[in-house]
């Protein structure tokens, strides 16, 4: 602690002027590793288990779509036919043969080629499953990242704040200690009571920070990818399978620089009022949730077909080669040749193949309906979102035109009366905390808008490297052309 000795009016106008440089300083915060948001996006696609899995899951659907397209395997039967049962001489009677057949079944109708273009379809969900996975994943951990820089900044603004408070210590003190001015106990004792608040909301904030990015490295962290791979782990180094990423909290620090998220069709937030629906369709009906619905649809209508298709009958053919042996004379016989087919005869329809093809029919139907409510839901949290965005926008406004200048000139106007000894020290603390309490509100502003508009750019994004770029779409770019 400083000790000032001098009176108040000679001593204390230069350490109070330090004060206000001090409020215009920042702290200068070690950077040993720096994760941007775009490369923390970026490792977290390469490193999500669930877009292999989805991967495989896919070329599963597809081997078995092909599979699914030959013709059953034939059948071959041995045997022997018309054995005498008293002596089992393979001779003796002119009917005892050994017996070889084969049969081929062939399935119903075009069934076979409908059912691998089902498999088909239904494997063609997979890579717009995969795009919405990706999506979803740069909106998450930007939102990972975005906690993460909130409280690593508001840390930043509280020990920026703290040396503040430190120093205004010191001048309770001094001012105490020299007995000219009206300085109490009380004062020091409430100057020190708000370092120690400070403190907390620097630990509670430290375990915030903490939090987050313990949550990233579930995203960070590739050494499961590794794991998954078909890579011979044993022949892999250390930084080979990812130990490199695994830094803990107190090796990383993010980007000072706050991401400015480009909104994707901008035109739509221009106004407070619901765009409407037609619009938003417009919009929406290219995302890949929809596009995975719609394969489903796809998939479940061809299902309707395939059902059609037993109303027809089931085919095998059937070819047997029977020996005979010579007679116990030693005649020659003639072996035996036999061919047939068989088939099903549909004739009871009515609870069997009319079932089928209805259930087939409601659930495609079933399915249409399902992509009717995923674009309400998608156009509901689209208008909820925005409406958050309007109302943050001005509030951001409000901060920015009056808030905070207000709040830093009524800093200053107390600190300028204490100075005069006109002015009350608890005034200076609580003016000094408001304005502390004010920056910070305005920096959750700040983030929770970049959240927004990531959450925003999902509903737009053609590819998910739009959602935090915000570069143009399709649509906007022939608009921008117009």
């Amino acid at each position: 602690m400083f000790k000032f000795m001098l009176p108040r009016s000679v001593e204390l106008k230069p350490l109070l002027a330090s004060l206000i440089l001090v409020t215009g300083s920042s702290i200068s915060i070690a950077q040993p590793q720096v994760l941007t948001l775009s490369n923390t996006v970026k490792m977290a696609q390469e490193n999500d288990l669930w877009l292999l899995s989805n991967q495989q899951s896919q070329d599963s659907l597809s081997s078995l779509s092909v599979a699914s397209g030959a013709l059953p395997d034939p059948k071959v039967s041995l045997g022997f036919a018309n054995l005498p049962t008293d002596t089992f001489d393979f001779n003796q009677e002119g009917m005892t043969q050994f017996k070889i057949g084969v049969s081929q079944m062939f399935p119903r109708g075009d069934s076979l080629n409908l059912k691998r273009k089902q498999l088909e379809l239904m494997a063609n969900e997979y890579p717009y499953q995969r795009q919405e996975r990706k999506a979803r994943v740069v909106v998450n951990v930007a939102k990972l990242w975005l906690d993460a820089y909130k409280a690593q900044e508001s840390i930043a603004l509280i020990e920026r704040d703290r040396s503040l408070f430190e120093q205004l210590v010191d001048v309770a003190e001094s001012s105490y200690a020299t007995t000219m001015g009206k300085t109490s106990q009380q004062d020091i004792v409430r100057a020190q009571l708000e370092l120690t608040q400070l403190d907390d909301r620097l630990t509670v904030l430290n375990q915030q920070r903490d939090i987050a990015l313990q949550r990233l490295d579930e995203w960070r962290n590739n050494y499961f990818i590794a794991q998954a791979s078909t890579a011979d782990l044993m022949n892999l180094s250390e930084h080979e399978i990812g130990i490199g990423n695994n830094l803990s909290s107190e090796a990383l620090t993010l980007d000072r620089k706050l991401p400015d998220i480009k909104l994707l069709n901008a035109e739509l937030y221009t106004s407070a009022k619901q765009t409407q629906p037609q619009k938003l369709y417009e919009y929406l009906v290219d995302h890949p949730s929809v596009m995975s619905v719609e394969q489903k649809i796809k998939a479940t209508n061809s299902g309707i077909a395939l059902a059609k298709q037993k109303y027809k009958p089931e085919w095998a053919v059937n070819a047997s080669y029977g020996y005979r042996d010579a007679s116990p004379m030693d005649e020659e016989r003639a072996d035996l040749f036999s061919v047939g087919i068989s088939f099903d005869v549909p004739l009871f329809t009515g609870n069997k193949q009319d079932r089928e093809v209805q259930s087939a029919v409601h659930k495609t139907e079933a399915m249409r309906t399902q992509k009717w409510l995923l674009l309400r839901q998608l156009m509901a949290s689209f208008e909820t979102t925005k409406a958050q965005l309007l109302r943050l926008d001005q509030r951001r406004k409000l901060y920015q035109t009056q808030l905070l200048p207000q709040m830093h000139e009524q800093a200053e106007a107390s600190l300028t009366a204490y100075t005069n000894v006109t002015g009350d020290f608890s005034e200076v603390v609580r003016a000094r905390i408001a304005e502390l309490n004010a920056n910070i509100a305005s920096l959750d502003i700040e983030v929770e808008r970049q959240k927004l508009r990531a959450q925003l750019n999902y509903f737009f994004m053609k590819n998910s490297n739009q959602i935090i770029a915000g570069r143009f779409s399709e649509r906007q770019v022939e608009n921008h052309n117009d």
